[in-house]
């Protein structure tokens, strides 16, 4: 089902009887059944009344709280699966090395094939980028991951990887954005502002996923725990990335967003990792929109599952990946990460 992106600054979500309806001003803006909606996500200050949480809540629908600029507040989810064989089995997996480290291994995999593949395909589409050395070094650090023997030697195959995408990445996009790499706290251009954005709903939509099979999201198995942080949800995140990439890569390219969408706002020093950029970019307010409504498009659509060769809903294909996790973590099946193909 479809996710219900609310950015209208002073607007109020309510409920009449099984329809959430936004107002402002007393003007109805919008007016949806819940049973087309899986999350609603709030920008900045949008209201909603106790009557419509609780009506999403009973209807099995998240709300996710974010900044104006799209920075995670929290979250109000339904009842957690009453699970508790999968999470005991989760704990007890997590506590497991080799298993923990094979299952890593599938997740990186996985994001190392996607992203190498989007690199290919342009490439393929324009020879004179000169991308072949950087997916030529990802292939190489690919070979390596089965042959990794730690979690510490795999995340340093992970950032080499991450490096060499990002150089490719880099040449693919068609307008100088000043995108030089990854820079996520804050994002310091208008590409990494995107990308930011797009991984926070996205494991939004994960966790989401994750909760209600009865998993618990903050305990992964690559990512390994830290106070507030959803480790689960990141491990999961990994192949899926190139998803949001991909939907970056399309909205620069042909020109649906460009520098003059984005404006740079001063960062909470709180909020800013050491050394960092104290100033953040940000996408201005009807562009934030535009942003929503293309993301909300892209993830209705369909991927290639490079392993299974066919087409697939994307929404429907992480939840098929949360379930086969509770089926590898419960020894019903064994993994396997999907890569995809946007």
């Amino acid at each position: 089902m479809p996710a219900l992106y609310l950015t209208e600054q002073g607007a109020t979500l309510r409920k009449t009887g099984d329809r959430l309806i936004v107002e402002k001003e007393k003007k109805q803006l919008l007016e949806l059944e819940c049973f087309k909606i899986s999350t609603v996500f709030l920008f900045g200050g949008v209201h909603v009344t106790t009557d419509a949480m609780t009506k999403m809540l009973s209807r099995g629908i998240s709300l996710v709280l974010l900044t104006r600029d799209g920075r995670l507040k929290g979250r109000l989810v339904p009842p957690v699966a009453k699970n508790s064989p999968l999470r005991l089995a989760q704990y007890e997996r997590h506590l497991d090395p080799v298993f923990s480290l094979e299952l890593a291994k599938e997740h990186i995999s996985a994001k190392v094939a996607g992203t190498r593949e989007l690199l290919m395909r342009h490439a393929r589409n324009h020879p004179e980028l000169e991308i072949k050395p950087h997916t030529n070094e990802m292939a190489q650090l690919l070979a390596r991951i089965p042959k990794v023997k730690s979690l510490p030697t795999l995340l340093g195959v992970e950032g080499a990887s991450a490096r060499a995408y990002y150089q490719g990445f880099q040449k693919c996009l068609r307008r100088d954005m000043g995108f030089s790499g990854r820079r996520r706290r804050p994002p310091t251009d208008p590409v990494n502002a995107m990308l930011s954005l797009g991984y926070v709903m996205l494991n939004s939509e994960i966790m989401a996923q994750l909760e209600g099979i009865g998993f618990d999201p903050h305990l992964g198995f690559y990512h390994r725990p830290a106070y507030g942080r959803p480790s689960l949800a990141l491990d999961v995140l990994e192949e899926f990335r190139v998803i949001v990439d991909q939907l970056v890569l399309r909205l620069v390219n042909m020109g649906i967003v460009d520098e003059k969408d984005f404006e740079s706002t001063p960062v909470d020093e709180d909020h800013a990792a050491d050394g960092e950029e104290t100033r953040s970019v940000r996408l201005r307010r009807d562009s934030f929109k535009l942003f929503l409504q293309e993301y909300g498009l892209h993830f209705e659509g369909t991927v290639t599952e490079l392993t299974a060769g066919k087409s697939v809903s994307i929404r429907s294909l992480i939840r098929t990946q949360c379930h086969r996790l509770a089926g590898h973590i419960q020894d019903r099946e064994t993994y396997q990460a999907c890569m995809v193909r946007p």
